[in-house]
């Protein structure tokens, strides 16, 4: 090689001081520019520079430790790397900074510092030649064959012949590095190898300061043999995977070009290569349909060729897992015997016969049909009767697996569909996602408080379930994450809510609509001793043997403690009497099951031992040395002296003890109640009072009701406090109805309002027995109204005897239980007249023949 051929670097360097590591001739290395130092050298040399040598900068490792730094400049270590700026990129975040792209080309050392600020810059004496591209034969003369050196030369040659080629050769980037190998001169070799493999920056140091070239390879070849052995001991101890397994060696993936810096300290792995293609086995094994099979062998395709480092690869990895995870053609048998079907609904769920009707038929049309599509059923009823229950018994009695999605406050219809994979944290809706949670393509799922979805900025919920709850289009529902169709039709849809006044229309219309009515007494007595006390001694730690509680106690219990359409705050009393029963037991008299009375014998001594019981929860702990009697028998004495007062009395005989006051009908999401209204009247000028939140509807009914009396005074003998015939002429009337924190609206107070206002100005008792309900027009009508179980159930539990209802609603009678309609008296009314009637004993003042107008269906 010709002298005139080298290539010099320029005799005045700006100096870059770094702490992240040493950079060699023949290595790319990334430096991180935050010191003020720094920050001035890129800015005023290498961002406004124009000519090539201002891209060239002297780079010295700086050893002082990086957290106690100074603003003064420190000692400068004598050798350092010339090297070019390839990249320069800038970031304002978290704090400013730049980073650089700097090749080594060569070393140099300080011969003297010229200026330290706003960077340094010094004197320059180049140690390494910069030699113009010559042929391979040329470079191997110039590295001297012969001698000490060409000896060292070529054992290093053959070292790092030997470490590629315990690399797999099939990575692009381990078959470049080999050519290299051929193609690099040799005196470049120790500082390109030192650079790639696993050598700590001490050692680094001592290769830089090697400037000597036989002291360069003796340096080097030391670290490079270590290099050699650790991955001869690993692949000792590795199990070999395949049968022609190699020792592999992670090398970063990318581009090679001399002075690329690699990495060899990171142990290799092939397991993404036997992962990808245990995936592949499971998507070709999970049956999917055509269309997502190409999906995902589209993205496989993909993720084979992808790099793990890439944000993308575990996404499009989840994305695989969750496409081979979900159930495409797994599906559960149904248990189609519809005897074992009814002895299981029944032993789980007392009454609700409508709802058992239902499965039933549906297990009997899957016998004719099993190609049949999964109805979609909506339970609408109060709290606590059941509905979620029920839905879990029904896939019990499938043989189905279940899952509930609860839908209360859901506002983002994202939660339904899932979102696109294209948006950081994207993930399936609960409906993928509760599929692949179950495992197969027909369970039963419950979609619990379906009236409660609200609606935001994100979408309607609502609107999004109308596709999955669409029998003509759930069978290619379209998850946003999935983006392929998934079949829903053989799910069995059941949604539960409180009332269908605030679902959707178009929601509603997709859905068969089951009304689960509230309990009588006698069913929630039957559901307390079948279901509730045996469950409630189990979570306490009872036995039969030790507390026993009769049907009047529970009689007691529903109609003095608890008014409510369901049973929770029924079982929540009874869970209070077992806890206070346990205190008694487990309170140091450690009574075992020999010990305590047989419960066949509670009847002989039920009156003796309820005396007991009832005596021994007055007295004080001091007195209670003994046991009590086994078993507890709970008694209303010991009732009282647990839950305390009764709750609710029956009122309705002491609040109609004035005129104007009737009692009436009203529906809430939570059951029916009574409701009463007051009325009074005062001297004044005609007006009317209305107070009790009441909406508009009842407003306009309370109006209709004062017209209909003033329109028909003379004909009922109405008269006001003067004796005129205008009951509001120099009177003013107040309709209140009690609970005023409570808002109240709807038509059906209407016979309420005309009966009261008519006790009023006339001076009668309405009957302390009668409840009533129903809408009324301005020419005296009565038109039906809705909720008439649920108001009846409401009248039997307050222990009303005469229910007076619209003649149309009649038809609504056949849902009551028998045993109710025996014990109530109900009067079909089709105009006012015929309600007055009722209402009143001996009939109503002005009746032609009082007593004959009303339809009544007595003890149905």
């Amino acid at each position: 090689m010709s002298s005139n051929s080298g290539i010099q670097i320029p005799s005045r360097l700006p100096l870059l001081l770094t702490h992240e590591g040493v950079l060699l001739p023949g290595s790319t290395m990334r430096i991180s520019v935050e010191t003020a130092r720094n920050m001035h050298l890129v800015k005023n040399r290498l961002l406004k520079g124009t000519s090539l040598k201002s891209t060239i900068i002297g780079v010295i490792p700086n050893t002082r430790d990086p957290e106690h730094d100074t603003e003064d400049l420190p000692t400068l270590h004598s050798i350092g790397t010339a090297g070019l700026a390839v990249q320069v990129v800038g970031s304002n975040w978290p704090k400013p900074h730049y980073t650089l792209l700097i090749t080594g080309l060569c070393r140099f050392r300080v011969a003297q510092l010229l200026k330290e600020g706003p960077f340094p810059v010094a004197e320059v004496e180049q140690l390494d030649k910069l030699e113009q591209y010559t042929s391979p034969e040329e470079m191997s003369e110039a590295a001297g064959p012969d001698g000490e050196l060409g000896e060292l030369s070529q054992r290093f040659y053959q070292a790092a012949v030997q470490l590629v080629g315990m690399l797999d050769m099939s990575v692009p980037v381990v078959a470049k590095l080999r050519r290299l190998l051929d193609s690099l001169p040799r005196e470049t070799l120790p500082d390109v190898l030192a650079s790639m493999i696993h050598t700590s920056n001490k050692e680094k140091l001592q290769v830089l300061d090697a400037v000597s070239l036989e002291e360069r390879f003796k340096k080097t070849l030391p670290l490079l043999t270590r290099q050699i052995e650790g991955l001869k001991l690993l692949q000792k101890t590795r199990k070999p995977r395949l049968d022609d397994d190699k020792r592999v060696l992670a090398v970063r993936k990318g581009g090679v070009l001399p002075g690329r810096q690699f990495s060899l300290d990171e142990e290799g792995d092939d397991e993404d290569g036997d992962d990808t293609a245990v995936l592949e086995r499971k998507v070709k094994g999970a049956n999917m349909p055509e269309p997502a099979l190409r999906v995902c062998l589209k993205e496989l395709k993909r993720l084979k060729k992808m790099p793990q480092s890439m944000p993308e690869y575990a996404l499009t990895r989840n994305y695989l897992d969750l496409m081979v995870e979900l159930p495409w053609s797994k599906s559960t048998t149904d248990c189609l015997d519809i005897h074992a079907a009814r002895v299981l609904l029944d032993s789980d769920h007392y009454a609700m016969e409508k709802l058992k009707r239902r499965v039933l038929e549906y297990l009997a049309v899957r016998q004719l049909k099993s190609t049949l599509k999964g109805p979609i059923l909506c339970f609408v009823g109060p709290p606590g009767v059941g509905k979620t229950s029920v839905g879990r018994s029904i896939a019990r009695t499938l043989g189905r697996e279940f899952h509930r999605i609860a839908l209360g406050g859901v506002c983002d219809q994202s939660d339904i569909r899932g979102h696109r994979r294209t948006y950081v944290g994207s993930m399936p809706g609960r409906i993928i996602n509760g599929l692949k949670t179950v495992g197969v393509n027909n369970p039963v799922f419950l979609l619990d408080e379906v009236d409660k979805l609200g609606k935001s900025l994100q979408g309607d919920p609502a609107s999004a379930l109308l596709e999955v709850l669409d029998p003509e289009q759930n069978h290619s529902f379209t998850d946003h994450y999935l983006n392929v169709a998934f079949d829903l039709s053989q799910v069995l849809f059941i949604a539960t809510a409180n009332s269908t006044a605030t679902i959707p229309p178009a929601l509603l219309d997709r859905m068969e609509v089951l009304q689960v009515q509230g309990y009588t007494q006698e069913e929630k007595v039957e559901i307390a001793h079948r279901h509730l006390i045996p469950h409630q001694l189990e979570q306490h730690g009872l036995t039969p043997q030790q507390l026993q509680i009769p049907q009047d106690t529970t009689q007691d219990i529903i109609s003095k403690y608890t008014r409510e359409a369901g049973v929770r705050s029924l079982e929540r009393k009874i869970g209070a009497i077992c806890r206070a029963v346990a205190v008694k037991v487990a309170e140091g008299h450690n009574v075992t099951k020999s010990e305590a009375t047989p419960a066949e014998s509670a009847p002989q001594g039920a009156e003796h031992g309820e005396g007991k019981q009832g005596r021994r929860a007055e007295e004080p702990d001091g007195d209670m040395a003994a046991p009590p009697d086994m078993p507890i028998v709970m008694d209303h004495i010991a009732l009282k002296d647990i839950l305390g007062p009764h709750v609710f009395e029956m009122e309705v005989s002491e609040r109609l003890t004035l005129p104007g006051v009737a009692v009436g009908l009203a529906w809430t999401p939570l059951g029916g109640e009574i409701m009463f209204v007051e009325a009074s009247r005062m001297e004044g000028e005609g007006q009317l009072t209305l107070t009790g939140q009441l909406g508009d509807v009842m407003k306009e009914s309370a109006h209709l009701a004062m017209s209909w009396l003033r329109s028909n005074a003379k004909t009922y003998q109405l008269t006001n406090l003067v004796g005129g015939s205008d009951p509001l002429e120099g009177t003013d009337i107040h309709l209140h109805f009690p609970a005023g924190a409570v808002t109240k609206d709807g038509p059906s107070a209407g016979v309420t309002m005309v009966t009261v206002l008519a006790s009023l100005f006339s001076g009668r008792l309405v009957r302390s027995d009668v409840a009533m309900t129903g809408e009324i027009t301005l020419r005296g009508l009565v038109l039906p109204v809705g909720g008439i179980k649920d108001k009846v159930l409401a009248a039997h539990r307050a222990g009303v005897k005469r229910v007076i209802i619209p003649k149309r609603n009649e038809k609504d009678l056949e849902e009551i239980p028998a045993n109710v309609r025996k014990e109530l008296d109900f009067v079909t009314a089709s105009n006012l007249d015929e309600v007055l009637n009722a209402a009143f004993d001996g009939g109503f003042p002005g009746m032609s023949n009082p007593l004959t107008l009303p339809h009544i269906v007595s003890k149905l």
